[in-house]
């Protein structure tokens, strides 16, 4: 069933859908955001912070910290301004510059924001990586990097990058957060002591909406890791879908879950949301549902961008844990990284009064560009619309090299035509690569979909994820979205298995809920679900009990892994998941 927009409690930036994408223009858009003073272009560092501090601003809190261990502190805007300044400075003393290098191996802490937002200031490309990444992950994306500058904590140094040796050739400048006791190693910078001896005024040099700001890997989950390249100018499409896609106002106290080695911790924990003047709040702590509730009512956190991995592990431990805290103050929910079941959308309604509102976007385009809004009804399982100013399409791809649209309810490929400011302007070091993901002026995503008469976009699966059975064409998410409709169900994956006679077969990976066993009268309950919902034609065949699903630190799923234990002679019900 539709679900009606949230009544929030103030209106939305964008109450009319249909009127914003009509009056929509990207020169509007720029003329919301400052620029450099004296014309020298655009520097998101700038308009994260130095715009706010500039307007009077500074007072306002920008990022509530909160420790591992509860403790709470503060940072103003003006304070950022000072911290940020102060990195730059000091990045600069060491000979940093223009289109340098800097990878952050960090969690989530003040130091990731201010690290961030520092380099930029210096006009260096950062590059954020996943602080649970071991030494492999992490010496593959330093080889597509070639980072100048490292910057991790103590413990992370000692645990994972100290013993890299050649692989770290070519970095000159490593700099340690302090996390634990002295002695810092020998041969690296102290954090704090670089900051203390730097200058906290510090004027951002020209920057060019075109140069490069940000290099954000893809998982790599089905091959290397890919460096895609943002400009500056992805501010301007982060702050407009800050505003219209997650409906970010100046009084929100903000959450963004997300691990700061992923594009959305960059996009939307820090650019977005800072961009739009907010209170964003940094949680050092792993995601975990007891935690979550009680921030949220700590907090008093408005607005919160989330998972699907966290929703699921909220909904499994069950939606009446949100009435032992007050979460009345949360007035948007909002969802990335898969596609989200509808089952999730109507929980969020259950469990907060508010529906999770689903969004779409990949590393590549830089920011969400297919959403949800917070006055739009939400069709659960839809993607949703595309952001005002972003033209997207379902197309296929042509053989002499052009792309055809393709009709309400056709099934395609994702396309995001070329002129989105968020969208990444190719992959560091692979021209062919970056030429083969754009076509006739349109960037073919890899994903498919479908969108029916009215617009909405309705996800299928990756290409390489469809499924082929009997003649019938099979979106995993379809499948899944049903199977989590059966009580018993946490999560549930859809792959095909090899077959002889149908090509392939579909066969399901499901996690249960506590108190329940995967027994064979489960086993048929399920598969008997999933026909009288699906249809013998493309329900499953097979359902496979595991423990959990494999997933990227993310929460991206591995297909991949789950394609290989599918082929296997019998399909094995444990992992661990290996190649």
């Amino acid at each position: 069933m539709p679900y009606a927009a949230t009544t929030p409690a103030v209106a939305p930036n964008m109450p009319d859908w249909l009127r914003a994408r009509r009056e929509f223009s990207w020169a509007a858009a720029r003329r919301r955001l400052d620029g450099l003073p004296s014309g020298r272009g655009l520097n998101i560092a700038h308009e994260c912070v130095d715009r706010h501090v500039r307007a009077g601003c500074g007072g306002r809190v920008a990022l509530r910290c909160i420790a591992a261990n509860g403790l709470r502190r503060e940072i103003t805007y003006a304070a950022l301004k000072r911290s940020t300044s102060r990195f730059a400075a000091a990045l600069e003393r060491l000979g940093v510059g223009p289109g340098d290098r800097v990878c952050t191996v960090l969690g989530r802490t003040p130091e990731f924001v201010v690290a961030v937002l520092g380099a930029l200031r210096a006009r260096a490309v950062v590059a954020p990586l996943c602080a649970a990444f071991g030494p492999e992950p992490l010496a593959a994306r330093f080889a597509v990097a070639k980072p100048r500058v490292i910057i991790t904590t103590q413990s992370l140094w000692r645990r994972t990058l100290a013993d890299m040796g050649p692989r770290l050739a070519g970095t000159e400048h490593v700099i340690l957060v302090r996390d634990e006791a002295p002695p810092m190693p020998a041969g690296v910078h102290d954090w704090t002591a670089l900051l203390r001896a730097a200058n906290a005024v510090h004027r951002i040099g020209p920057t060019a909406p075109e140069d490069p700001a940000l290099l954000h890997f893809t998982s790599g989950t089905t091959g290397p890791p890919k460096g895609a390249i943002h400009a500056h100018d992805v501010v301007v499409a982060l702050h407009e879908s800050g505003r219209l896609a997650i409906d970010l106002h100046p009084d929100d106290v903000y959450w963004c879950t997300a691990d700061p080695g992923w594009a959305v911790a960059t996009s939307y924990g820090v650019v977005a949301p800072l961009a739009c003047g907010v209170t964003s709040v940094v949680d050092e702590a792993a995601f975990e549902a007891d935690r979550a509730l009680r921030l949220l009512a700590d907090e008093k956190v408005s607005v919160c961008y989330t998972s699907p991995t966290s929703i699921r592990g909220l909904m499994a431990a069950e939606a009446d844990a949100a009435r032992l805290h007050d979460t009345g103050h949360l007035r948007f929910l909002a969802s990335v990284g898969e596609p989200l079941a509808p089952e999730a959308v109507a929980w969020g309604s259950r469990a907060f009064g508010v529906p999770v509102h689903d969004t779409w976007w990949q590393t590549e385009t830089g920011g969400i560009t297919i959403a949800n809004f917070a006055a739009q009804e939400i069709r659960p399982g839809s993607m949703g619309l595309p952001v005002p100013g972003v033209e997207a399409a379902v197309v296929e791809r042509l053989p002499d090299g052009r792309v055809r649209e393709l009709p309400a309810g056709a099934q395609g490929e994702i396309a995001i035509k070329q002129g989105w400011p968020g969208l990444f302007r190719g992959y560091l070091g692979e021209e062919d690569r970056t030429a083969a993901s754009f076509a006739d002026g349109w960037y073919l995503t890899g994903d498919r979909a479908r969108r029916d008469e009215d617009g909405y976009f309705w996800f299928v699966g990756r290409s390489d994820d469809v499924i082929t059975t009997a003649g019938h064409t099979v979106g995993p998410f379809e499948v899944e979205s049903v199977l989590l409709e059966h009580p018993a169900v946490a999560e549930a994956a859809v792959v095909g298995r090899p077959d002889v006679v149908a090509h392939e077969s579909v066969t399901a990976f499901v996690s249960l809920k506590r108190g329940f066993e995967g027994d064979e009268p489960l086993r048929r309950s399920l598969l008997a679900h999933a026909r009288r919902r699906l249809g013998a034609a493309i329900a499953p065949r097979e359902v496979a009990f595991v423990p959990s699903l494999p997933r990227t630190r993310g929460g991206t799923l591995v297909r991949r892994l789950l394609r290989e234990h599918a082929a296997a002679p019998q399909v094995v019900s444990s992992g661990p998941w290996t190649s």
